[in-house]
C-alpha cells in the first residue's frame, strides 16, 4: 500500500519558540539534485524585530547566568546533536549532495566545535582581561563583558558547520543572537533550533530566522536595539551597504572573511563581541 509523504513545514525560532513568518509566506527548499524536500519560512522584517526583541529580553538572563553555567548549557547542546547525528547527516547529505563520509565528517566537526567553545566560557575572561599596572595606591583591572544582542549572518555554503562557528562564539561571552540561517541550506539550522529548544538554553537567546538574506539583513543592520553585526556570511551581498547602515548607529561590524566555508574557531570570535570594562580600586593602607 503507497501513502503520500508529509512534507514539514520548517517555522522560525524565536524567543523559545516556533512562529510561522507573520507574512505567512514560505519558500521550497530543494536538494542539490533539485528534489523538492520541505517548505521553510519566508521571515519578514517583522519577523526580525521580534526576534530582536526576544534576544534583548533574554539578554540579562543570560550575560548574567555564572561563566560555568553558561559553558554546562553550551557542552549539553553538543551532547544533544550526538544523540540526534544520524538526522543531521541525512540532511547534509541531501542538502549539499555530499558523500555520507563527508558528511558525518562535517556534523562530528560541529559537535566538537560546540564543546570547544563551551570550554572556553570561564576561561576566555582570564585570557582577554589583565590587572594593569598603575602609579598609585590602586588595583586597576579589566575584565570583557557581552556586547548585547548580535545578528548574524551565517555562511551560505555550509548548512550545520558554517551555522555552528558563527552562533558559538557570542554566546559565549554571554551575547544572545539573531541570526539569518543559509538561504538554500536552512534545515539543519531549525533542526539545530529543535535541539535548542530541547536543551537548557533559555528562550530567546539564540533565535533563527530563514529566508532571504537580501531582505532581512538590511533590518539588522539598521535596528538600533542590535549592538553587533557578524556579517561572516555576507560575501555575496553588498556587505559595504550593510556596514555603513550599522555605522550609522555605532553598531559594531565584523566583515565576512575570505574564502567559502565555515569560520574557524578562534578566541578572537569571542573577543570581537565583547566590551572591556575598567574597574579601580584603592588599596588598603592598613
Amino acid at each position: 500500500m503507497t501513502r503520500l509523504a508529509v512534507p514539514k513545514t520548517y517555522k522560525l525560532y524565536i524567543g523559545g519558540k516556533f512562529p510561522r513568518s507573520e507574512s505567512g509566506r514560505t519558500y521550497e527548499v530543494r536538494s542539490a539534485k533539485g528534489d523538492f524536500l520541505a517548505n521553510a519560512s519566508l521571515a519578514s522584517r517583522k519577523d526580525a524585530r521580534d526576534a530582536v526583541v526576544a534576544a534583548r529580553s533574554a539578554l540579562s538572563g543570560w550575560a548574567g547566568a555564572t561563566a560555568y553555567n553558561r559553558g554546562q548549557v553550551l557542552y549539553r547542546i553538543a551532547e544533544l546533536l550526538e544523540g540526534r547525528r544520524a538526522q543531521f547527516v541525512e540532511e547534509i547529505v541531501l542538502l549539499e549532495g555530499v558523500s555520507a563520509s563527508a558528511a558525518q565528517a562535517q556534523v562530528d566537526e560541529a559537535i566538537d566545535r560546540w564543546v570547544w567553545y563551551a570550554g572556553w566560557t570561564d576561561k576566555h575572561a582570564q585570557v582577554a582581561g589583565n590587572a594593569n599596572p598603575v602609579a598609585g595606591p590602586y588595583f586597576n583591572i579589566s575584565v570583557p563583558e557581552p556586547t548585547g544582542v548580535v545578528a548574524v549572518i551565517a555562511p551560505q555554503d555550509s548548512s550545520l558547520l558554517g551555522f555552528v562557528s558563527a552562533v558559538a562564539p557570542p554566546l559565549v561571552a554571554g551575547n544572545t543572537v539573531v541570526v539569518v540561517a543559509s538561504e538554500k541550506l536552512p534545515l539543519s539550522a531549525i533542526s539545530l533550533a529543535e535541539v535548542l529548544a530541547t536543551s537548557d538554553v533559555p528562550g530567546g537567546v539564540v533565535n533563527v530566522l530563514t529566508g532571504s538574506l537580501a531582505e532581512i539583513a538590511p533590518w539588522l543592520a539598521a535596528h538600533a536595539d542590535v549592538n553587533a553585526l557578524d556579517l561572516v556570511g555576507a560575501g555575496a551581498l553588498d556587505w559595504i551597504d550593510l556596514e555603513i547602515a550599522a555605522a550609522d548607529i555605532l553598531t559594531r561590524v565584523l566583515p565576512p572573511e575570505e574564502g567559502p566555508g565555515a569560520a574557524a574557531p578562534t578566541l578572537d570570535r569571542i573577543t570581537a563581541f565583547t566590551e572591556t570594562k575598567t574597574v579601580w580600586h584603592t588599596k588598603s593602607t592598613i
